[in-house]
């Protein structure tokens, strides 16, 4: 392969910037990019452009943010012209969205899909990114963005006998766009994760018999999804600018009315009223009843506690109401799961919960899927298994930096960045809501619009400044690394086996990947840093400036 060096670095790369990924992150700097006079192409795997939004089709499928205030704040008239239908948008709505977004700001224009990005190496001598797709074109900007998302690279466990089955196989995370009908099938669900829990009451509602096979049970509370009003968006509508504030100023990125007492000392029948309300109420806010449910364990427990005694009251079954009450790790410490009739589908006499603690799973054959007690005869299989989350799609990219410098090395042991944006050694790289930053623990699109406005001001300032160049120090990028491990340790976060720590891809460093210090704490972190003049980066000059 020749690479032929022009002598003028504009006549080698046509764009300034090359994104990749064309979900939230992706749509948003392409419009903030062009905002400062950058020339910019957006690649995408996928045919559409929605990047979660857009895989994760799966019945059932909706987020558990509310949707007024899962949205871009961006623009005033955006918020006020775009109608919600529901309380909890659907995928469909929010892919709907995204695409209103594209048009509205003619965002198409500057995204290629169908092109998977399998490379992107930095040549030093020119200071750009040279960028590989599957299909072997190339591309060169100075500046890499990798917007490819915490959840995109679906995960399917390793089971013996898998390649034998002889009926369909699904993934949640990459499901068949034109829908699965279940209708008179014996269905198995592995997993009981986020997606499972959002499709086992559809799927139960069609399918003959559903086989749920639960490794570990998972803690639930009803979203109370319903129609949004006029009325109701009229109200949000009136006060956007006030709403998102507090979002920002918030520790989840999100408006939910915290309670600052603890629950240490409260009486238990204060305990018992908090919990009913935000029972009631619906949604991830049930997290925010008492100001110490992530740090202290008792109070946790009373946490967790409220919500077993929920199960034991909804499914009639004792055996079963107790196989589907988690009791090996705090309540949030994996994300919580909002749920429309989740713990009621298990008193349908169509559905049979398979608990693999007590019957492990052995394999899987032509027709079945077999346990330590015996065959379970399934059509077809549906994984709800999960996410390599946080890393696993920049680990499937071959990205070296200075001196060949390979990322998935450098991370070998666990990601390494600067504030989840940059890594040392790859100048001109940064990653939106990458390991290190608040991203899964906070409202995504809070944490989007903030990493893309830094990214953007932070370009802007290097080229005012005639800087080409800027990269982490290694100094600072240990301290960070350390900070994210401190803070996480002061909360129960680390006491469980979760996606958060990488503890469900075997042989994963574990490592708690989020910063869990707050969107608001992390946010005046990043400002404040910008503000010295980018602490703890290095900038190089252009050799043009340097000469004159």
């Amino acid at each position: 392969m020749t690479v032929h060096t022009p002598h003028h670095q504009d006549a080698l790369t046509p764009y300034d910037a090359i994104i990749v990924g064309a979900g939230f992150s992706g749509l948003y700097l392409i419009y903030r990019l062009r905002q400062i006079g950058l020339r910019v192409r957006v690649l995408e795997a996928g045919s559409g452009l929605g990047g979660t939004w857009y895989w994760n089709r799966y019945p059932g499928a909706r987020c558990d943010v509310e949707s007024m205030e899962y949205s871009y704040s961006f623009s005033p008239e955006l918020q006020q012209e775009w109608e919600w239908a529901e309380r909890y948008a659907g995928q469909a709505e929010i892919l709907r969205y995204l695409n209103h977004v594209a048009d509205r700001f003619d965002l198409r224009r500057d995204i290629q899909f169908d092109t998977r990005v399998t490379a992107a190496h930095f040549d030093e001598q020119h200071n750009l990114w040279q960028i590989y797709t599957e299909s072997g074109e190339q591309f060169h900007a100075p500046f890499c963005i990798m917007a490819t998302g915490c959840l995109s690279t679906a995960r399917v466990p390793d089971i013996e006998g898998l390649e034998q089955f002889q009926g369909p196989q699904y993934h949640t995370g990459n499901w068949p766009h034109e829908g699965v009908d279940f209708t008179g099938q014996r269905v198995a669900v592995i997993g009981t994760g986020s997606s499972a829990i959002q499709s086992i009451p559809v799927i139960a509602e069609q399918a003959a018999h559903l086989y749920v096979f639960q490794r570990t049970p998972n803690y639930s509370i009803p979203a109370h999804n319903h129609p949004l009003t006029r009325e109701e968006q009229q109200a949000i509508k009136a006060r956007y600018d006030e709403i998102r504030r507090t979002a920002r100023e918030s520790l989840f990125g999100v408006c939910f009315d915290p309670n600052d007492r603890p629950a240490a000392t409260a009486t238990p029948e204060d305990l018992q009223q908090a919990y009913e309300y935000r029972w009631q109420r619906g949604g991830l806010s049930f997290l925010t009843a008492f100001n110490d449910l992530l740090v202290n364990e008792q109070a946790n427990e009373t946490a967790a506690e409220f919500v077993r005694s929920k199960i034991r009251a909804i499914v009639h079954d004792p055996a079963v109401a107790e196989d589907l009450m988690p009791t090996t790790y705090p309540i949030g410490t994996k994300r919580i799961c909002v749920d429309t009739n989740y713990y009621e589908t298990f008193n349908r006499a169509n559905v049979t919960l398979i608990n693999l603690r007590k019957e492990p799973l052995e394999a899987i054959t032509t027709h079945s899927i077999r346990t330590s007690k015996g065959d379970y005869p399934v059509n077809c299989i549906v994984f709800a298994t999960g996410f390599d989350a946080m890393t696993g799609t920049l680990a499937k990219i071959d990205i070296r930096g200075r001196d060949g410098l390979d990322l998935k090395e450098q991370w070998n042991h666990g990601p390494r960045t600067y504030l989840g944006l940059m890594s040392a050694g790859f100048p001109n790289m940064f990653m939106i809501t990458g390991p290190g930053s608040p991203s899964v623990l906070s409202n995504m699109v809070v944490s989007i619009e903030q990493h893309v406005d830094w990214v953007a001001d932070c370009i802007s300032y290097l080229r005012a400044h005639g800087q080409q160049t800027i990269e982490p120090t290694y100094a600072a990028q240990d301290a960070w690394v350390e900070h994210v491990n401190t803070v996480a340790s002061y909360t129960l976060f680390p006491k469980a086996a979760s996606w958060y720590m990488g503890a469900n891809i075997p042989g994963k460093p574990r490592i708690f990947m989020p910063y869990a210090g707050g969107v608001n704490v992390y946010a005046q972190k990043c400002a404040e840093i910008a503000a010295n003049g980018y602490t703890g980066f290095v900038l190089h000059a252009s050799e043009a400036v340097a000469l004159a």
